[in-house]
């Protein structure tokens, strides 16, 4: 780099463009001395003094143990608190002529209802969606609630008493509980007598003709399965045992999924959700599953006082 050969003359000024330059030169290049836009400048002094406002007013600044508070007050938390207090507020009046109606009597108070639908929607989103799906057509395991083949019942009762209890819920002595026989697994069958078994039940749910395996399978369900499925093998509520003779089926009803369900049976557990939410959103849960399009009347299906407790769940299939 070589200095200007007039030092004492000031800058040179770079003819074609008529600007002076810094004195600066690189290899023959030279720096022009090009001030920036006065518009620009005038835009970056009142960004500076914004900014200053803004640490002054709002909380800015961070420390080591908090940040700055601002003048006003204001907090994005807080903020968040208000809104959140105001949609409480709001929700308030529901929620308390929740916890006032039984749920049998939900249906006598449509707008009730229709709120205590939208809640519980809103519920199983956060809730539920991860074992039985965002459209709650469940999976294999998980139950499809929108049909309406229910194990122990579909009434709004039903469903609430199942949320509130879950299934085979450790810790929950309310809780529904059922128990298939392991019979490959605990040797009550031999392997041969498995498939006879595989062949009736998959006959009775009209997916094989009947045979001579389905024959002697039907002598083998009248002696081990009756007392669950009953004779005609369409379950039983009070038990929690499915219908054997549609085509809905909760770990599948292919001859390879019955043989594996008979031979080691499924035992599968449903949170009790009575200890994790209110109970006006168990009611509106139970209203939102409900109105899936498999809820049962409740005059349908009223159990006596004494059998109510065993006849609730939301699990549907086989």
């Amino acid at each position: 780099m070589s200095a200007p050969e007039n030092e004492h003359a000031g800058p040179r000024v770079d003819e074609p463009t008529g600007t002076s330059t810094m004195g600066h030169e690189w290899d023959g290049i030279e720096e022009l001395n090009t001030p920036l836009p006065t518009w620009w400048l005038y835009t970056f002094y009142a960004c500076i003094v914004f900014a200053i406002g803004y640490c002054v007013v709002y909380p800015a600044i961070p420390g080591i143990k908090e940040g700055s508070h601002g003048t006003f007050g204001w907090t994005s938390r807080g903020q968040l608190a208000s809104e959140m207090d105001a949609a409480k507020a709001a929700r308030a009046p529901v929620l308390a002529a929740l916890d006032a109606t039984p749920i049998e009597d939900l249906p006598k108070n449509p707008e009730l209802l229709a709120k205590a639908v939208a809640g519980g929607k809103a519920a199983f989103k956060v809730n539920c969606v991860p074992c039985h799906g965002s459209g709650a057509a469940g999976s294999i395991g998980y139950p499809n609630l929108n049909d309406d083949d229910w194990l122990w019942g579909g009434t709004l009762t039903d469903i609430q008493t199942t949320l509130e209890h879950g299934i085979r819920q450790p810790g929950d002595a309310a809780t529904r509980t059922s128990m298939m026989p392991s019979f490959g697994r605990d040797g009550i069958l031999k392997p041969a007598d498995v498939q006879d078994v595989v062949s009736y039940v998959r006959q009775i749910s009209g997916q094989e003709p009947g045979n001579a395996s389905a024959q002697r399978g039907a002598a083998l369900f009248a002696a081990n399965c009756v007392a669950c499925h009953n004779p005609d093998g369409k379950g039983n509520r009070m038990f929690g045992a499915p219908n054997l003779t549609d085509k809905v089926w909760l770990y599948g009803g292919s001859r390879t999924a019955i043989t594996e369900t008979v031979t080691n049976a499924h035992a599968g557990v449903m949170p009790a959700w009575g200890n994790r939410l209110s109970p006006a959103t168990i009611k509106m849960l139970a209203a939102y599953v409900h109105s899936l399009g498999g809820g049962e009347a409740f005059a349908a299906t009223a159990a006596p006082a004494a059998d109510a407790a065993a006849q609730t769940a939301t699990s549907t299939g086989q």
